[in-house]
């Protein structure tokens, strides 16, 4: 009795979660606008990039869910963001104790060539309810959320989907995109406590 009393309990804490994640869905609605600066010091606007398709990926390379994807992350990004192809890819580190000058190291000597933004105080990794590293975001041209989660299915094989470039793949051809939402994986983002 007790044992089904604690698995009610917590079956209804994964439905009000549930119900929660649904409350706070980002996707069709407006990005939240931000401004953010480099590891290098360019600022970086949500507003200024209205008009291109904006790819945002949570990043922390102490995170080996994030260094293990990194490859493929880093090949897509090549791929797709590029200048004819009108897609801007940004990367977020939240990590409030990153430091930029040793992230800025790490990002050069693993090929990063996307800017990563500083987002140490967490604002903006809290207003898009960033929870993983990675966890990836695409905003159309018009400035809404088209998708929000994991970067890819982590299969093998045949049943490998990376969500990111076929999202990108169906924008570029004028299409909605057809999965709109996935459950990020990875590392929680190391917000400031």
């Amino acid at each position: 009795m007790n044992r089904m009393r604690a698995l009610s309990t917590v079956a209804a804490t994964l439905l009000a979660t549930a119900g929660l994640a649904a409350a706070d869905d980002l996707v069709g609605k407006p990005a939240p606008d931000f401004a953010l600066k480099d590891l290098s010091g360019k600022e970086y606007s949500l507003k200024a990039l209205r008009g291109k398709i904006v790819v945002l990926e949570w990043a922390n390379k102490d995170c080996p869910i994030w260094r293990g994807v990194l490859g493929k992350l880093n090949k897509t990004c090549e791929d797709y963001a590029t200048e004819d192809q009108n897609i801007i890819w940004l990367a977020i580190d939240s990590t409030h104790n990153m430091k930029p000058e040793d992230n800025q190291a790490f990002m050069k000597e693993k090929g990063v060539t996307r800017p990563v933004l500083d987002d140490r105080e967490g604002t903006v990794g809290k207003a898009f309810k960033a929870r993983t590293t990675p966890h990836m975001f695409i905003i159309d041209k018009d400035g809404k959320v088209v998708y929000d989660g994991a970067f890819d299915n982590q299969a093998k094989g045949d049943q490998y989907v990376n969500y990111v470039a076929k999202a990108l793949d169906e924008l570029k051809a004028g299409k909605p995109v057809g999965t709109a939402r996935t459950n990020p994986y990875g590392c929680s983002v190391k917000y400031k406590p």
